[in-house]
């Protein structure tokens, strides 16, 4: 269908852009902007996409085009639109378009398209507001909620994504041509040497995902570990695997809040990926709650993804990574972090960035999603797996370029007299 009457969609969503278009665009309406020959390009194919791009400005609108099917990426695999995001990023998604070249585009589009706006894709987890249904930010309900959105995906989809280690968490290379299993099992010997594990040992891992964590404790330490999931997927799974080594001795991993956690005096604690689904707000409860776990000398170790700086709110609402990936999810600066582990009384011993591993590690998600991609879309459908490769892509993007960080910090829980049973130096390595 050409449009004679307004102005071309190309023509309209060029001007939001800051800049010429570094990219090939086209619509349905048979108008093209940017280079002919770019060698990425995006394709408008219906009214609907145009009414998404409309309705629900930058990222969010895009993804959901995207994810419907009604706006095409050319030149990359869906899997790993890494390409893709890096020239739409310096281009029209960090861009704050002008009123005026909204309303051309939305002219173009036809007004009557817009009201009422058409339904977000399924997968779109439902606005801040309506999730109050569930309960309030961060409650039981509205976070089990929120942990079964993201990861109760399929466990088949996981493993053909992550690989055979089974770890959604930022892996550490102990060199270039690590593979990524390699950097997994090395990030968990980093953790384990961290905390001091020694046989006989007694290990709390909270938000344990697939229990990577406490299994590598049990079979190179001989330590007892324990760990908790909001996800009944991840914990029937790890039951099952924990079974398989014949682990069942030492590990354990239970669909369960941590607030409900029981016993005390473990030796250790690892908190893995579980930060950046607490709330800035509940920090001090939270790392009150584990620091009452410890017996005295015993130590935490806090891995999760952070800010580089600590002033900005710790939400983005509304945008890509809320409605699609990790609703009700929150980031700060390691400084804020660290000062609540320090409130409630630890003293952190050790604290360093692997931003960069980070970049590797969902870059290697991303290649195994490509290679992997009939059967996962088989598996969870094409929708959600445009999801998981628009998220791995944008993550590795953003760590690349320093917008997020990962931290460990590493804090002991003191005697009452101040001791703090560490070594004068660190025996852990590198």
């Amino acid at each position: 269908m050409t449009r004679t009457d307004t102005q071309p969609i190309a023509d309209a969503f060029a001007k939001l852009a800051p800049g010429a278009l570094n990219f090939r665009f086209t619509a349905y309406d048979g108008s093209s902007a940017g280079p002919p020959d770019a060698p990425i390009g995006l394709h408008l194919r219906n009214q609907r996409g145009a009414a998404y791009l409309v309705t629900a400005r930058g990222e969010l609108g895009m993804a959901r085009a995207y994810v419907a099917g009604d706006l095409e990426l050319t030149g990359v695999h869906p899997g790993d639109p890494y390409d893709a995001l890096r020239l739409l990023n310096t281009s029209v998604l960090g861009a704050r378009p002008e009123p005026r070249d909204v309303a051309r585009l939305a002219a173009s589009v036809g007004v009557r398209q817009l009201v009422p706006p058409p339904p977000p894709p399924p997968q779109e987890a439902l606005p801040d507001w309506r999730r109050v249904l569930t309960g309030w930010r961060h409650s039981r309900l509205r976070d089990s909620d929120a942990i079964h959105h993201h990861y109760d995906v399929s466990n088949r989809f996981y493993e053909l994504v992550l690989g055979p280690s089974m770890t959604y968490t930022c892996a550490c290379y102990p060199d270039d041509d690590a593979s990524l299993e390699t950097a997994q099992a090395h990030k968990y010997d980093l953790v384990a040497r961290k905390l001091g594990l020694t046989e006989g040992m007694r290990l709390l891992d909270v938000g344990c995902g697939w229990g990577g964590m406490v299994m590598h404790a049990a079979e190179q330490y001989g330590v007892r570990g324990v760990g908790v999931t909001l996800s009944r997927s991840q914990a029937t799974w790890a039951q099952a695997e924990i079974k398989r080594r014949g682990l069942d001795h030492l590990a354990e991993v239970r669909h369960l809040d941590y607030r409900d956690v029981a016993e005390r005096d473990f030796d250790a604690i690892s908190s893995i990926g579980l930060t950046e689904h607490i709330g800035v707000r509940n920090y001090a409860s939270y790392f009150g709650f584990l620091r009452d776990r410890l017996r005295p000398g015993g130590r935490l170790l806090n891995h999760s993804i952070t800010r580089p700086e600590n002033k900005h709110a710790a939400r983005v609402r509304a945008g890509f990574i809320d409605r699609y990936v990790f609703p009700d999810g929150e980031l700060t600066g390691s400084g804020t972090i660290i000062s609540a582990m320090q409130n409630v009384g630890f003293e952190v011993r050790h604290t360093e960035n692997l931003r960069e591993h980070y970049a590797r590690t969902t870059g290697a998600w991303g290649a195994n999603l490509v290679a992997s991609w009939d059967e996962c879309v088989a598996e969870a459908g094409e929708p959600t797996a445009k999801v998981w490769g628009l998220y791995m892509a944008g993550s590795r993007l953003g760590f690349e370029t320093n917008q997020i960080q990962l931290h460990q910090a590493l804090a002991v829980r003191l005697h009452p007299d101040g001791r703090s049973d560490y070594p004068l130096r660190h025996t852990f390595g590198v």
